[in-house]
């Protein structure tokens, strides 16, 4: 089975200059994990939810607070307080962000005529979870581990429609 027969044609996209909050919409609205990242027609980033969780990184625990002995007590709940505030600062901040600055430059990606099992092969040696799927530099459509899953559910289904053992 090949790609082209179970990727999702035309993939909801983002461009380079749209705010993060727009991209982050998107992926709540279709109920999707990543989305492909075009300048003009031309695929030049994914985001996906990791990019945008490691852009709430706070960092560590403040170590800028010290109460005396009798107060130590509140004091790591006043810690998580000010974690909880820093959070909050950079929830506040990256909204506006482009997301060509969040987005993972180095696109990993299939070809309609690849194999599912290449493509599968590849996900795993990458780590990751959907490949876009191009003809030259044009984005034609996007492959998930889901897709994977489903289509080769269906190549085992048509193996044994034949079978009527």
């Amino acid at each position: 089975m090949l790609v082209k027969e179970i990727m999702t044609k035309n993939p909801v996209v983002c461009s380079t200059t749209m705010p993060l909050r727009d991209a982050v919409a998107l992926i709540r609205k279709h109920h999707i994990g990543g989305l492909p990242v075009l300048e003009g027609n031309e695929l030049v980033g994914m985001l996906t939810e990791s990019d945008i969780i490691a852009q709430l990184e706070t960092g560590r625990i403040s170590d800028d607070l010290w109460l005396p002995s009798p107060l130590e007590v509140i004091e790591i709940p006043v810690r998580e307080f000010i974690n909880w505030e820093k959070t909050k600062h950079a929830l506040q901040n990256i909204g506006d962000t482009p997301v060509k600055k969040v987005m993972t430059h180095r696109v990993v990606t299939a070809t309609e005529d690849m194999d599912i099992e290449a493509a599968a092969s590849l996900m795993l040696k990458e780590g990751i979870a959907r490949l876009p799927v191009i003809r030259g530099k044009q984005l034609v459509g996007i492959i998930t581990r889901a897709d994977i899953v489903q289509g080769v559910g269906m190549s085992y289904d048509s193996k044994n429609e034949g079978d009527s053992s």
